[in-house]
């Protein structure tokens, strides 16, 4: 119990961490812009934006995340089964109930969101539900739950929202050196030095996504771990979840809404049935299913 203590405390620090590399990133990208045209209303704005942008993040970044799945939420009426699924998991686990959501991509998946227990959310793609018969469905579902209780499914949602958006604000602020911002300030500096600011600015605007990247690494692959272990231990029943990963370890079903910015969210990653770039291969969030469930057999419960 002290060590989950100490894992739910150490996502609140994950996330604060989260702000604070997005609203300095987000600045910095905003000074070099005043900088290079000489007009600090980029540094206001920028610093303005990552303020407002944070706090939109923290209340709104599971719906941002859902709706970025296609994701459309039920009722009881409309998956008795689901719903009914849900309610003894989170019965037994102490949980309220979350929202339930259902994506229309036929890929195996599933993944939790929001930014605590009272406001969680759990989206199962249709392939899941077609595919899956009930103890694995229950295995995925309960790992899904794992991660409202482990209290890091914030953590991921505002990684998956903060990434999205300085992934973009870095590629208009190359589009913007490259095709418009050859001039203003930079243009009045002599020497080397004006080059060299100029050099840092796009090496920083390269940068930020990876550095974004490599924490929802961090995040991700312990946390799925986590998840497992403590999914495992909800259902009694190791062979439900096992079962599951053997399948979506063999689903090559493509994912239409698969991106970057959200892949450390899913219960495996969602680029299935497609050429994986070495890029994306060197930035993958989760642990191979094979150590997942090698893991998984050696619990006792």
């Amino acid at each position: 119990m002290a060590n989950l203590y100490t894992y739910q405390s150490s996502n609140v620090r994950r996330t604060w961490l989260l702000f604070i590399v997005f609203f300095a990133v987000v600045t910095g990208i905003g000074w070099f812009f005043s900088y290079i045209y000489g007009d600090y209303s980029f540094l206001i704005f920028a610093v303005i934006f990552s303020a407002v942008y944070s706090l939109i993040s923290y209340y709104s970044s599971a719906g941002i995340a859902l709706s970025m799945a296609r994701a459309t939420e039920i009722e009881k009426k409309d998956n008795p089964m689901l719903w009914d699924t849900v309610e003894n998991l989170c019965i037994a686990s102490g949980l309220p109930m979350p929202k339930l959501y259902i994506t229309p991509e036929m890929q195996i998946n599933a993944f939790a969101t929001g930014r605590d227990p009272k406001h969680a959310a759990v989206a199962v793609t249709q392939g899941a539900l077609q595919r899956l018969d009930k103890t694995e469905l229950q295995g995925v579902l309960a790992h899904e739950l794992s991660h409202v209780g482990n209290r890091d499914i914030l953590v991921s949602t505002v990684a998956a929202v903060l990434a999205g958006i300085i992934s973009l604000l870095a590629d208009i602020f190359l589009q913007s050196l490259f095709f418009g911002g050859m001039g203003g300030r930079r243009g009045n500096n002599s020497g080397e030095s004006g080059e060299i600011f100029f050099i840092f600015a796009i090496v920083l605007s390269i940068l930020a996504p990876i550095g974004t990247m490599l924490i929802q690494l961090a995040i991700a692959r312990r946390r799925e771990s986590l998840a497992d272990a403590s999914g495992v231990l909800l259902t009694r029943y190791p062979e439900g979840l096992i079962a599951a990963l053997r399948k979506i370890e063999h689903d090559e079903t493509p994912m239409a809404s698969a991106k970057n910015s959200t892949a450390h969210m899913w219960i495996d990653t969602p680029f299935k049935g497609r050429q994986v770039s070495w890029w994306h291969k060197l930035f993958m969030t989760h642990p191979p299913i094979e150590e997942r469930i090698a893991a998984l057999q050696k619990i006792s419960v």
